[in-house]
């Protein structure tokens, strides 16, 4: 009797952690952006966190900008800190008020973010947001 008791509360903590992580799993989905664009941002630096779980970029892009499609308040989401810095990013990569330059895949339901594939710095070298590729990421 104790030793199906003992397997019944097992099952029933395992359930529990199983169904609490499921939200967890979800938030690292990149189900949401359309990897198959590359969409290019010419804006300024609102806000950039480097963070974790993901690191982020607020960027403005006026109405001067080539790509009207682009104008707005967007924010470009990235890896966690450990993942960025090994691709060569720091705190101070970015400030408010830096003009930046990003190539990013959109949301799917047309709001106003995007998962980054990389930024260009001033002298023209890139800062990826990892080593993996998507297939639709091509230099």
């Amino acid at each position: 009797m104790e030793t199906k008791r003992a397997i019944l509360s097992l099952m029933a903590v395992t359930g529990v952690l199983l169904f609490a992580a499921r939200p967890s799993l979800a938030h690292h989905s990149r189900a949401m952006f359309d990897v198959t664009k590359n969409i290019t941002y010419r804006g300024v630096v609102k806000e950039y966190r480097l963070q974790n779980p993901h690191s982020h970029i607020v960027i403005t892009v006026g109405p001067d900008t080539k790509d009207p499609s682009t104008v707005g308040t967007w924010d470009i989401e990235a890896a966690s800190i450990d993942i960025m810095v090994s691709q060569g990013w720091s705190r101070m990569t970015y400030k408010p008020g830096d003009a930046i330059t990003v190539v990013a895949h959109p949301m799917k339901n047309g709001s106003k973010g995007a998962l980054l594939f990389y930024a260009v710095q001033p002298d023209g070298t890139r800062l990826y947001r990892a080593q993996h590729r998507y297939a639709s990421e091509s230099e």
